[in-house]
């Protein structure tokens, strides 16, 4: 089966010390290269307030998290395998996996937005100024 691109968002347990955090990812995002896939790139966004609380265990909460975006290509079964294996782990307080659109189709989209609205608002403007006199 083909490499697909995807993109994942971890947000970890805000009680990880941050200079732990790059080396933790690797280890859970070690089953993509260990199955024939390739990391893109890691951004950690470090420590940001969560929308709402998280509950951890039965009274606690968390408000806060250390959120890190991946991007990387696999397969399917294997994107399906790293969320499984991210689930389990307690220092992960959520995780996003979406199929990231390749960089072509997405300059390719906006490029279309732009000539449409550049369309629109010529059509929108006045065929010609009134004369003055």
């Amino acid at each position: 089966m083909s490499l697909r691109p995807y993109e994942i968002m971890i947000i970890l347990d805000p009680d990880t010390e941050e200079r732990a955090v790059a080396p933790a990812l690797d280890k859970y995002l070690s089953v993509v290269t260990a199955q024939g896939g390739s990391i893109d790139n890691i951004d950690i966004w470090g420590r940001r307030r969560l929308a709402y609380d998280i509950r951890v265990t039965p009274g606690v909460y968390k408000s806060e998290g250390i959120y890190a975006v991946v991007r990387f290509a696999a397969t399917p079964a294997t994107t399906a395998e790293l969320d499984r294996q991210l689930g389990l782990n307690e220092a992960v307080l959520r995780t996003k996996v979406m199929r990231a659109e390749p960089a072509k189709g997405r300059a390719a989209k906006a490029a279309a937005k732009a000539a449409a609205r550049a369309a629109a608002k010529a059509a929108d403007a006045p065929a010609s100024a009134p004369a003055q006199g």
